[in-house]
């Protein structure tokens, strides 16, 4: 054949491969998320295999762990005690509470270490909801929009004064990043930043992190308020609101199955985009991978890689920790 062009010489060898290579992950390109609860041990999350519920001891040395290998943060989502979640979510914003002596733990241990909080009521509400309830004489279930966001400035606010750098909030109610930044520059807290959870989807991927918090939902959904699926123009919108509003840093959750979402938002923002590769990722990698249909290093940096490739800047990923080993 009489080929002036053979793309196939750009693939030749190991060394040519890496020269060419158009996407490199390193380790400083991801955030670990960390669950924590208030017992003594680490305890093993049936729902996500090689994923722990972390002692406070426990947390500050995991943590310590990952930034050793080079990982800039990490994102913190809390296992609240049955007995203090009330309807009214309170212990949110209690400034002894589990989060805030996390954070005090680890900025003590680990002062480079950037701290996120996650900002939502879940974790903390009786009803499993992201925001505040009413419910109807019919039984009908509204969750609370700007009574939430109230709620959620003072949880921010207790965040803050706890050392966190970064306050993330997930709750998806319109206006919150607005109110947070005033909340938070009205206290001399301008230099704590918003990871605004942009495009957050009512997605069936979360399924194992509701377990792992025992967060679910006591009745019904959250498609009032997290994004419809189907819609990516509605992402954009929402993208522009954030940047206005003050955020960031910007997000798309899940990642794997919105690879566009997060294209578009690229093409959208000079802001930084992050993605969360979530929990139903997570489980469905480790679990045909324990089957022995997938290989496991392999096709968690090509799907971390795509998620990289489409625009994100920055991975929420629980594999985080075992991929900067890899990369070191």
């Amino acid at each position: 054949m009489n080929l002036f062009h053979r793309p196939r010489r750009n693939r030749k060898s190991p060394a040519i491969r890496a020269m060419v290579r158009e996407t490199v992950l390193t380790p400083s390109d991801f955030i670990y998320p960390l669950f924590l609860h208030e017992d003594r041990g680490d305890a093993e999350i049936a729902s996500m295999p090689g994923c722990r519920r972390w002692s406070l001891d426990g947390l500050v040395q995991e943590a310590g762990k990952a930034h050793a290998l080079g990982i800039p943060a990490v994102i913190l989502f809390p296992v609240i005690a049955e007995g203090l979640k009330t309807p009214e979510a309170e212990e949110c914003a209690n400034p002894e509470g589990l989060v805030p002596r996390a954070v005090q733990a680890l900025k003590a241990a680990h002062p480079s270490l950037v701290v996120i909080t996650d900002v939502a009521l879940d974790p903390y509400n009786s009803d499993g909801q992201d925001g505040l309830v009413r419910r109807g004489e019919d039984g009908s279930l509204e969750v609370l929009n700007d009574q939430t966001v109230e709620v959620l400035c003072r949880q921010a606010l207790c965040h803050a004064e706890a050392g966190a750098d970064m306050v993330g909030p997930s709750d998806m109610m319109d206006g919150r990043v607005a109110a947070i930044r005033t909340a938070l520059d009205g206290a001399s807290f301008e230099g704590v930043s918003i990871l605004g959870y942009t495009a957050k989807y009512a997605s069936a991927y979360y399924g194992p992190f509701r377990g792992a918090l025992d967060s679910a939902p006591k009745d019904g959904d959250k498609k009032t308020y997290q994004m419809e699926p189907a819609n990516v123009r509605e992402a954009v919108r929402e993208l522009l609101l954030d940047e206005e509003e003050g955020a960031d840093m910007v997000m798309v959750k899940p990642a794997g199955p919105y690879l566009d979402v997060i294209a578009a938002l690229r093409d959208e923002t000079t802001l930084p985009v992050a993605a969360y590769q979530v929990s139903g990722e997570y489980l469905m990698i480790k679990s045909a991978c324990a089957a022995g249909w997938l290989e496991e290093k392999a096709v968690v940096m090509e799907s971390l890689t795509g998620i990289k490739r489409a625009g994100a800047d920055v991975i929420l990923s629980y594999f985080a920790k075992q991929v900067a080993q890899r990369l070191g």
